[in-house]
């Protein structure tokens, strides 16, 4: 894929920490980090091409996450998350490969066929929010040679579903821990996050290859304020926890994914 380092329009700081403040109090309602709902707005409200929204996307999910990382790890005490290190070495093995391939695949993509990529994994985003957050999930009870190359597999796909939409995985990533490894889901949001770093540092090494992160100098400033609109909304957004019921939030929320999939599918 040709690169397209343009820079968006003009937008005025207050908009663009606005912008990523709203997208953190969705994700902090629901506790995750909202890239999901980002990257329709970075391509439809700040104009960038489709790769351009990705690699900004991932950096500033990358600055959530390291954000949110301390946090949560002082919650869940670390004891707690250090007795579950096989699980995350087992995701690992497969979301590290998948991170490299999915963005090896992203550069490569047409742009018309990298916004229908997107609109389908969207899709799957917002699948995967209504099943997550509206059915209880119940262990599988695999047995363990079953259920290592099952994790394997899984962080495969989980990592090629973050590298092609600049996402953490965390959506996808704490279903997978509680069903394949019986983790509470508490621990298995500390756990994502920890799977997630490295995940992402490594698509971010494969996307600096080529250089696609030009994007990122050209819009360091843009990237910043967003990045710290995310962190304060998503702080927000934890305190509104609660506030609305799941019933009403979640299929809402799910209903904004499909629309922003439709958007991208038809997008030139």
């Amino acid at each position: 894929m040709v690169m397209d380092n343009r820079l968006a329009p003009a937008r005025s700081t207050p908009l663009v920490f606005g912008a990523g403040a709203a997208i953190g109090v969705l994700g902090g309602m629901i506790g995750l980090g909202g890239a999901e709902f980002r990257l329709p707005l970075l391509i439809g409200l700040f104009g960038f091409a489709a790769l351009s929204a990705v690699i900004l996307n991932k950096a500033m999910s990358l600055v959530v996450v390291l954000v949110a990382l301390p946090a949560r790890l002082a919650a869940v005490p670390a004891t707690e998350v250090a007795a579950h290190w096989p699980v995350a070495v087992d995701l690992l093995a497969g979301s590290l490969l998948g991170a490299w391939a999915g963005a090896s695949w992203a550069v490569r993509m047409r742009s018309a066929t990298l916004y229908k990529v997107l609109a389908a994994l969207m899709v799957l985003m917002a699948a995967a929010l209504l099943v997550t957050h509206t059915t209880a999930l119940d262990p599988l009870a695999l047995p363990l040679w079953a259920q290592v190359p099952c994790g394997v597999v899984a962080g495969f796909g989980i990592g090629v579903v973050a590298a092609i939409m600049g996402v953490a995985g965390g959506e996808l990533l704490i279903p997978t821990i509680v069903l394949l490894f019986a983790v509470d889901i508490k621990t298995a949001g500390s756990l994502s996050l920890l799977v997630s770093l490295p995940t992402m540092l490594v698509a971010f090494a494969r996307y600096s290859r080529d250089g696609s992160f030009a994007v990122l100098d050209a819009n360091l400033r843009f990237t910043m304020v967003t990045a710290a609109g995310s962190v304060t909304g998503a702080v927000l957004g934890g305190l509104l926890l609660g506030v609305f019921p799941d019933l009403v939030l979640i299929p809402a929320l799910a209903v904004i994914l499909l629309v922003s999939a439709a958007k991208l599918a038809r997008h030139d």
